[in-house]
């Protein structure tokens, strides 16, 4: 493949909305939507293709454990813990552009905060806890400043 495709060719200093982000809708299926496996492999497959926005369908799981997977199927369910693990691996490999956790939450309080304790503990200073006020999209941070960063979209 060509270097200079790997090259940043755009000002990165803008806030984060100026941008067009590659993003992957149901990151962790490997196949159709109804009845396929669900693998945390997924992730480090689109990251390290450049995708920038993954989706995490989150749900109560069995022994306290949330659980990824396309809600009301027949896909397979994966550990929300080993999908944040994979995504800590492979976030900034070949890439040091934000990585944002587009999560679809369907779990209980209760497996809200385990998952909570799993970003925190595997992502540790990686995990941007910077509140954003919604009000004024020109104050968003920029790529540039959010380098290494992994974000959380609810």
């Amino acid at each position: 493949s060509n270097p200079l495709h790997r090259e940043v060719h755009q000002d990165m200093e803008q806030p984060l909305c100026h941008y067009f982000i590659a993003s992957s809708h149901n990151t962790y299926l490997s196949g159709d939507q109804l009845l396929s496996q669900s693998r945390a492999d997924m992730y480090a497959r689109v990251l390290q293709a450049g995708c920038r926005c993954v989706e995490v369908d989150c749900w109560d799981g069995p022994d306290g454990e949330p659980v990824v997977h396309h809600g009301y199927t027949l896909t397979s369910k994966i550990l929300f813990r080993d999908v944040a693990e994979t995504i800590n691996k492979y976030a900034f490999i070949k890439n040091e552009f934000p990585v944002i956790l587009s999560i679809e939450n369907h779990c209980s309080i209760q497996q809200q905060k385990k998952m909570a304790q799993y970003l925190k503990e595997i992502f540790g200073d990686k995990l941007d806890l910077s509140s954003v006020s919604t009000g004024d999209p020109r104050q968003l941070p920029s790529p540039q400043d959010l380098k290494g960063k992994i974000l959380v979209k609810v």
